[in-house]
């Protein structure tokens, strides 16, 4: 089986770590004994370091990741991405929302394609937040031609080497849609899975934020403009 690293960003996540990253190496130790569990701290003001640092102790495959100040949530996932190892990487979030037993509906497809990323089938969010992410993938797919059905669910499987051969710019909100269409152009197939999304039992959401939004509809205009220029 192959090797597995994976990335679970976080931010003021203290109540969600501990289950989340037993779930992470219960699955994972019924796939392969060779993976690592990397928590990227973004810069949290409660206790996700700590939380992180003490299951460390009791498992040395366990790593904390840490932005002393919060840089926002493409900022962790490219930290972790990068400090990863192993030959496939797999990304969730660490508020729990999402099913790790269901990295099984991925792992067969990674041959076929050279990205399994999920979808979420009744995602468990406020009307509002998922309005926006209805209009956010149709802008993406729009901006850059069909790129994936839901662009930022946290819930991917992919070959360590494709972040090799791209560069993402994006820190913000745009960059799981930059990875997706920069893998895309540069020839990764990409397939589409779906997978059980959960309401979050604890912590808060950020990604509403104003300020999260207007960052990320600049990013995602400067990506474009990074594409022109590419282009021409």
């Amino acid at each position: 089986m192959p090797s597995i690293s994976v990335v679970l960003p976080a931010y003021n996540e203290e109540k969600n770590v501990p289950k989340i990253v037993a779930e992470v190496v219960e699955t994972l130790q019924e796939i392969t004994q060779d993976y690592e569990v990397i928590v990227v701290n973004d810069g949290s003001k409660d206790r996700t370091a700590d939380v992180t640092r003490e299951l460390s102790l009791q498992n040395p495959r366990i790593r904390l990741v840490a932005h002393e100040v919060n840089r926002g949530y493409g900022a962790a996932v490219h930290s972790g991405f990068y400090a990863a190892t192993k030959e496939l990487v797999f990304l969730t979030d660490a508020d729990n929302q999402f099913d790790v037993s269901e990295i099984s509906k991925l792992l067969p497809h990674i041959g076929d394609a050279d990205l399994a990323i999920g979808y979420r089938v009744h995602r468990q969010d406020p009307f509002i937040r998922k309005l926006n992410a209805f209009g956010w993938c149709w802008l993406v797919n729009l901006l850059f031609g069909y790129t994936a059905r839901d662009v930022d669910c946290a819930f991917k499987l992919f070959k360590r080497e494709i972040l090799d051969n791209i560069t993402i710019e994006s820190r913000g909100a745009t960059f799981s849609a930059e990875f997706l269409v920069r893998a895309k152009r540069k020839g990764y197939t990409i397939l589409e899975v779906p997978v059980t999304h959960r309401p979050r039992i604890a912590g808060r959401q950020t990604g509403a934020r104003l300020d999260v939004i207007l960052r990320a509809f600049r990013e995602l205009i400067r990506f474009h403009r990074s594409l022109s220029r590419e282009k021409a």
